[in-house]
């Protein structure tokens, strides 16, 4: 089931929702989406995934593994989160998630009827534009719930702001 997108509706505002990962195109995906909910009245959703198959097979120390998982993913999007700020002035929603990504992304959307876009950004290196991209962009958008934006991993600041 699709939540219907309430986004232009009154009460709510469109939202941008960024993946969040320790890969370098990542930042592309946080200035475009800041940018573009900057100047369009919109927010920003910072989502960090947990695999959770990292903790299986770990008996007496998963908690642990998923207490320091969490920690972690907390630190990561708090930064974040200020670059947001700093960019578009604005106080991303926070979100952390334990599963697969492909699940728990549509997972986000569907519990957050605001969220209207997917930004992502593809990587520059000579393997591909990045596994995200690839799966998400490639397998199931013609079924995906949202539109994704894929933001070249190449472009500077300025050259996304002048886009966004």
């Amino acid at each position: 089931m699709v939540t219907k997108r309430r986004s232009h509706e009154e009460g709510h505002r469109r939202k941008f929702l960024v993946v969040v990962d320790d890969t370098p195109e990542c930042d592309r995906a946080v200035v475009y989406a800041s940018r573009r909910a900057a100047r369009t009245g919109g927010g920003v959703v910072l989502l960090f995934i947990i695999d959770d198959s990292d903790f299986r097979g770990f008996l007496g120390v998963e908690q642990a593994m998923r207490a320091e998982a969490r920690e972690a993913a907390e630190m990561t999007l708090a930064k974040v989160g200020e670059r947001v700020k700093a960019i578009a002035g604005i106080e991303p929603d926070q979100v952390i998630r334990e599963g697969t990504r492909s699940a728990e992304i549509l997972a986000a959307i569907e519990a957050d009827e605001d969220i209207a876009i997917l930004a992502l950004a593809a990587g520059t290196g000579s393997e591909g534009p990045g596994p995200l991209v690839t799966s998400i962009a490639g397998r199931a958008s013609g079924t995906f719930p949202v539109p994704i934006t894929i933001v070249p991993g190449h472009l500077g600041d300025d050259e996304i702001a002048a886009m966004a």
